[in-house]
């Protein structure tokens, strides 16, 4: 669908510049664009590679596992149909603290992992859970601890200046999507009637 509008906006653009009489702008603005991306994509490289070798660090070290064990407790009340011991929690206190050190492209596979194994305790595998909401609620908002290595690279210095209104910013946004999905699911229009209910 994604690839329908961009070549949607594309081909709108030559249009108009040619209705115009400004497709040469329309050209050079292209071309000066493509530039800019691969300069920001070169730019982004060491800047992710730190991140990651940090984060690498970090998991080796037991830090993440430091990280699960302290949002543990909380995944167990944010999610209490699933058992204390199952590896979804895990995967889903994983993809949490991933997120809070702004580790995007190591919290996504986590993410993946853990729908998959909430999924397997799914008894509808037509029908998102009441724990695959919460999960998926949390890991949109996610609270960001450590500003993400896009935001640093792209904005600099000036990513210190952001540092404290990102972290308040993504808490209240995780706070209000946790009340949003414990309020929605307690709504009769959104529960699922079963056979066995």
């Amino acid at each position: 669908m994604l690839n329908y509008i961009w070549f949607g906006l594309i081909f709108v653009s030559v249009i108009v510049g040619t209705i115009t009489g400004r497709i040469d702008e329309v050209t050079e603005a292209a071309i000066s664009m493509s530039k800019t991306s691969v300069d920001i994509a070169i730019g982004l490289i060491g800047i992710m590679a730190l991140w990651l070798g940090i984060m690498k660090i970090a998991e080796d070290s037991g830090l993440i596992q430091l990280i699960a064990k302290a949002l543990r407790p909380i995944t167990i009340r944010l999610f209490p149909e699933i058992p204390s011991d199952h590896p979804a929690i895990g995967s889903i206190v994983l993809n949490m603290a991933a997120n809070m050190l702004g580790l995007g492209n190591a919290a996504t596979p986590l993410g993946l992992r853990a729908m998959k194994e909430l999924q397997e305790l799914n008894k509808r595998k037509d029908t998102a859970t009441d724990a695959m909401c919460t999960f998926l609620a949390i890991n949109t908002s996610s609270v960001q601890i450590i500003l993400p290595a896009t935001v640093v690279g792209l904005m600099g210095a000036a990513a210190n200046q952001i540092f404290i209104t990102t972290i308040i910013a993504t808490g209240l946004s995780t706070v209000a999507a946790i009340i949003s999905v414990k309020v929605l699911a307690k709504m009769t229009r959104f529960q699922i009637k079963t056979n066995d209910q």
